[in-house]
């Protein structure tokens, strides 16, 4: 019966959402051609009626049902925050407008207007937020009067149970009622009575009687690591009457990665992970990082070249400068920069060892005598990274990310700053951003690297990039 009446929850839901995304395309059709052509007539054409947008109904339906149901956009979200919905909704229609839009290039459809697309993605964002919300409010209301709610009960006599009960009980939005405990073995006190403020229905020898006489909707195990592998009979009795069951995973508090339960092969796996897995917000990252890359390259083409010229003029040596850097994880891979140092300038680094200007395993000084009149200029307006949009292209490097390191700098990593090395290095990131020379600190560029890490979305990157843009121009990028 629940079952039924959530599957029937999400087909509503998913028809809403379809509904709002529709709606959305009318409403970007109608400020494209209302709005817009009124503050730029001389700029913008004559729409086409909007019986040709109809072609894109069908491309819309299947692109927006894909990414709704693949990133879990009709999993319960009773417990989820407005934060983290919202989030989910604008990295689908950012996401869904973006492959709509190359295939409306791809396909030649000239009859679309390119204003429409951008449009269309903000308005969609906000009619299925708008939607969303809505729901969201009334669904709450009705919970909280005691409607629509799922029964628990919590198996463990354990602060971690008394502390989830807690939770329940502060949350009555979420519509969890709780019935009460079992304990794990046989107690001083009786059941009927109290531990900790809950009723006490019994022990675990008499739960199949518990479960057979109460309607209980979800069983949620808060129980030692020591009791788990007593909780078999409990997880098969579950799982034969239907019963939705839950563990409680606190087992290492002091562990801040995300835990997600996951399959090989039929293998349940408890994953641990550290790094962003929002695999929409990831696929963007490297949409951008193709496309930009390969506009950038073309555009810096012939600066690149004439840039060659002067080095090749200038100083000897080769006009490249090829070094081993460290990737994901730390995959070893060849980094490209126009060459700003004299020859062999690696060489003459021992000698120069007491110009360091930063602690830790890295060597920075403005007085470095290795770099040439031209590479102080280059490095001055990050112009020796043109090269460096091939790494990117090959996938070695990100637009946005952690610093390449060298690996005697990884070797000399304390452990946690390891940890740095777990996204894709970047040509810029949070540290560039933030005062790069500024920072002589190594572990405060270490702290910015991983804040970047814990903190990553599709959006920081591109905040990021849009502060790069007067940092470099400024001249402030030199490094």
């Amino acid at each position: 019966m629940l079952k039924e009446q959530a599957r029937s929850v999400a087909a509503s839901l998913y028809a809403a959402d379809l509904a709002s995304t529709l709606a959305a395309v009318a409403a970007a059709y109608w400020l494209r051609s209302s709005v817009l052509s009124r503050f730029f007539p001389d700029r913008l054409t004559e729409l086409y009626p909007i019986s040709y947008y109809l072609v894109l109904v069908g491309p819309i339906v299947v692109i927006w049902s894909g990414l709704l149901y693949a990133t879990g956009g009709y999993r319960s979200r009773r417990t989820s925050g407005l934060k983290d919905e919202v989030l989910l909704i604008g990295k689908i229609a950012l996401g869904g407008t973006a492959l709509l839009t190359i295939l409306v290039y791809g396909l030649r459809l000239d009859f679309i207007s390119r204003p429409f697309l951008p449009l269309f993605a903000v308005t969609n964002t906000l009619f299925i937020v708008i939607e969303r919300l809505t729901v969201r409010i009334v669904a709450r209301k009705v919970r909280a009067r005691g409607f629509n709610f799922r029964t628990v009960v919590l198996v463990g006599d354990t602060p971690r149970a008394r502390s989830m009960a807690s939770l329940i009980r502060s949350h009555p939005w979420w519509g969890l009622r709780l019935l009460g405990l079992v304990r794990e073995r046989p107690a001083a006190t009786e059941a009927g009575t109290t531990a900790g403020g809950l009723p006490v229905l019994g022990t675990v020898a008499e739960f199949p009687t518990i479960l057979t006489s109460l309607a209980v909707d979800e069983v949620i195990l808060a129980v030692d690591r020591g009791d788990i592998d007593q909780l078999e009979d409990v997880f098969l009795l579950c799982e034969e009457m239907g019963v939705r069951t839950r563990l409680i995973l606190d087992f290492f508090p002091h562990v801040f990665a995300r835990v997600e339960l996951e399959e090989l092969d039929g293998t349940p796996l408890l994953t641990f992970s550290t790094t962003p897995d929002d695999p929409v917000g990831l696929f963007l990252k490297r949409a951008l990082d193709v496309s930009l890359a390969s506009v950038v390259g073309l555009v810096c083409l012939p600066v690149a070249a004439l840039l060659a010229a002067v080095i090749k003029v200038s100083s000897q040596g080769p006009v490249l400068f090829r070094q081993v850097r460290c990737g994901l994880n730390g995959r070893p891979f060849t980094f490209y920069k126009l060459r700003t140092m004299v020859d062999h300038a690696e060489e003459l680094l021992p000698g120069i060892a007491h110009l360091n200007e930063h602690e830790g395993p890295v060597f920075k000084s403005a007085r470095d005598p290795r770099v040439t009149a031209v590479g102080r200029f280059l490095r001055r307006f990050s112009l020796d990274e043109i090269p460096q949009l091939w790494n990117v292209l090959k996938g070695e490097m990100s637009l946005v990310g952690p610093r390449p390191p060298l690996p005697e700098e990884v070797a000399r990593y304390e452990k946690w700053q390891r940890r740095r090395l777990s996204m894709k290095p970047g040509l810029t990131g949070l540290w560039q951003v933030s005062g790069r020379n500024d920072l002589p600190d190594f572990d405060q560029w270490m702290e910015l690297d991983l804040a970047y890490i814990d903190n990553w979305s599709f959006t920081l990157d591109l905040k990021i990039l849009l502060r790069t843009i007067p940092t470099v121009l400024s001249g402030r990028g030199a490094r």
